[in-house]
């Protein structure tokens, strides 16, 4: 299934819609009262223009994420080495949290190991997820791309 078919990636795709119109809305109201006379809505109306700023940043850093996940996935794919944990599974097709913390030790050894290699991160943060942990997921998956991203400039430098 190519990326554009992908539900995450569609899902992906009608969130940032939304968050754009919501933004564009309140930044046209916030130009609005900027442009008013009362010195109260002027003050009011540059405050609000801090929420489309904030907005805009933040979706441009987390499809920054989502892209550099991709082909990090993508890469591993290729080499046939995405993460996958062996152990005994839920109904609902998760691991256990025995199971689940077992994939975690050993996900974390890999990364104490070799802690500049993006690799051992990224199935770190997936051992995370199978224990249910999204906040160290995420930030585990955020240091993975900026290992990712750092090698592939060493990669473009070096030629």
């Amino acid at each position: 299934m190519g990326l554009m078919r992908s539900p995450a990636f569609l899902g992906a795709v009608a969130m940032t819609v939304i968050l754009a119109l919501y933004v564009a809305f309140v930044a046209n109201y916030a130009w609005v009262l900027i442009n008013t006379d009362a010195w109260q809505a002027r003050a009011l109306g540059v405050a609000m223009m801090v929420l489309p700023l904030i907005a805009g940043w933040y979706l441009i850093i987390e499809w920054r994420l989502g892209m550099t996940v991709q082909k990090m996935a993508r890469d591993l794919q290729e080499r046939e080495e995405l993460p996958s944990f062996d152990g005994e599974v839920t109904v609902s097709g998760r691991l256990t949290p025995e199971s689940a913390e077992v994939a975690y030790e050993e996900a974390k050894a890999a990364v104490d190991a070799q802690p500049e290699q993006w690799e051992a991160w990224f199935r770190v943060a997936y051992a995370y997820e199978e224990n249910r942990d999204r906040s160290m997921a995420r930030k585990s998956l955020r240091h993975a791309a900026d290992l990712f991203r750092a090698e592939r400039r060493r990669m473009r430098a070096g030629r």
